[in-house]
C-alpha cells in the first residue's frame, strides 16, 4: 500500500515539476543598446533564467522586473548566470532587460523556463497585449487661492445727457426758371446749398442725422406740396412732432410717402457735388448722389458721411418752347443734445489672493504590458 502511495505522489511531484520552455534565443546587443523581453507567467510558476555572453564578453547590465517595477534580479558585468531562479508570487508580467554600455556588440544567448504550481496552469500563455489604462494622479502645487475680497467705493463724475431734442431745419426754399431748348438762355442750371454745419460743445452738440430734398416744376408741383401740407397737418393733430413740413416728415423718417402730380412739365435732375455739377452743365458725364426726370421727386439722406457739406441740385430743360419753373426745397434734421454733471459711486470688488498648497487630479493615460488572458 504504502508503495503505491509514493508512486503516485512521484508520479504528481514530476507532472508538477515539469520545466516548460519559455524563450530561448540569442539577443544581439549593438553599442549603447538596450533589449528587453516580456513574459507573462502563472500564479506560483518557478522561473528559471540563464544567460551567457556567446563570445565571453561582460554585458553591462541584465536585470529581471516583476512589472511594474519590483526588481527579482540585476547584476552588471557579468558573462554567464546559470539557472538563476525565482518565484511568481501573483499572476504578473515579467521584463527582462539587457543593457549594453560598451562600444562593442554583445551576443547573449538567452534561456528562459518555467515550472507551474499545478497541473492546470501548465498550459498559461506567457505571451503578453498591451492595454491602456488611464490612472488618476494628484499633483500637489501652490496656487493663488481667493481668500476674501475688498470692496472699494469711489465717488466719480461723468457725463449724462440733460435733455435731447430734434427739429427740422429749412436749408432752401427756392425758385428757378430753367429755359427752353429755342430760347436765348441756359437750358441747365444747378442750385447749390450747405447744410448745417455740426456744432460740438463742452456742454451741448448739434449734429445733422437726415435731411431730404424735394425737386417739383411749375403749379402742379406746388398744389401737390400744399395738399401734403395740408395732409400732414391733419394726420398730426394733437401730436408732438419736431418738423413742420412734408418733406421735413420725410427726413425725419416719420413719413414715407408723399403724393406726387403725374401731369405737367418735367425736369431733368441731378444731385451732385462741385465737380460733377460743373460736368453736368458742360453735357459730360457725371457721378451724381441721386437723379432722375419727372415733374416732382424727393429722397431722403441718412448715411453719416453725406450729413455735411455742400451739394448742388444740377437742373436741366428739354422742353424746346416751354421753359419751367422748378422749386428746390431741403429739410435738414438736427438733434441737439445738452448734457451735465453727474455724480455717482463706482464699486470695486477685488479679490483678495493668498497662497495655498492644493492638490489636483490628473488623468493620465498610459499602455501597460499585461498577461495574454486579461479581461
Amino acid at each position: 500500500m504504502n508503495r503505491i502511495l509514493f508512486a503516485v505522489l512521484l508520479a504528481s511531484g514530476v507532472c508538477f515539476g515539469q520545466k516548460i520552455a519559455v524563450a530561448d534565443l540569442q539577443l544581439k546587443l549593438e553599442p549603447a543598446d538596450t533589449q528587453e523581453l516580456l513574459y507573462g507567467f502563472a500564479e506560483g510558476d518557478r522561473v528559471i533564467f540563464t544567460i551567457e555572453e556567446a563570445n565571453g564578453n561582460y554585458v553591462s547590465e541584465v536585470s529581471v522586473m516583476q512589472y511594474p517595477e519590483t526588481y527579482k534580479y540585476r547584476r552588471q558585468n557579468i558573462k554567464k548566470e546559470k539557472a538563476q531562479e525565482f518565484t511568481v508570487n501573483n499572476k504578473s508580467v515579467f521584463a527582462f532587460r539587457f543593457k549594453n554600455d560598451t562600444k562593442g556588440k554583445r551576443v547573449c544567448n538567452v534561456k528562459i523556463m518555467r515550472v507551474p504550481k499545478n497541473s492546470a496552469d501548465k498550459n498559461f500563455n506567457t505571451a503578453i497585449k498591451w492595454v491602456t489604462k488611464q490612472d488618476t494622479v494628484w499633483n500637489s502645487l501652490t496656487k493663488d487661492v481667493v481668500v476674501g475680497y475688498d470692496t472699494l467705493h469711489v465717488q466719480k463724475t461723468r457725463r449724462v445727457v440733460l435733455s435731447e431734442k430734434k427739429y427740422e431745419e429749412i436749408v432752401l426754399d427756392k425758385s428757378q426758371r430753367v429755359n427752353a431748348k429755342t430760347s436765348m438762355g441756359e437750358t441747365k442750371t444747378g442750385i447749390d446749398f450747405t447744410l448745417p454745419l455740426n456744432y460740438v460743445a463742452k456742454d451741448e452738440t448739434k449734429k445733422v442725422v437726415a435731411w431730404a430734398y424735394w425737386v417739383g416744376v411749375g403749379k402742379e408741383s406746388n398744389e401737390f406740396w400744399k395738399e401734403n401740407r395740408k395732409m400732414i397737418v391733419e394726420g398730426v393733430k394733437g401730436v408732438a412732432t419736431y418738423f413742420s413740413t412734408p418733406l421735413g416728415g420725410i427726413a425725419a423718417g416719420t413719413l414715407t410717402n408723399l403724393v406726387l402730380p403725374v401731369n405737367g412739365e418735367d425736369v431733368e435732375y441731378a444731385l451732385v457735388n462741385e465737380a460733377n455739377n460743373k460736368l453736368f452743365l458742360a453735357n459730360k458725364p457725371c457721378k451724381p448722389f441721386d437723379s432722375g426726370k419727372g415733374v416732382a421727386a424727393y429722397k431722403r439722406f441718412t448715411d453719416t458721411g453725406m450729413q455735411q457739406g455742400k451739394y448742388f441740385m444740377a437742373l436741366a430743360n428739354d422742353n424746346y418752347i416751354q421753359p419751367i419753373d422748378v422749386n428746390v426745397k431741403v429739410s435738414a434734421i438736427i438733434e441737439h443734445l445738452k448734457y451735465k454733471d453727474e455724480k455717482y459711486t463706482d464699486t470695486t470688488i477685488t479679490p483678495r489672493y493668498e497662497k495655498k498648497i492644493v492638490s489636483e487630479p490628473q488623468i493620465v493615460t498610459n499602455k501597460i504590458p499585461v498577461t495574454f488572458d486579461y479581461k
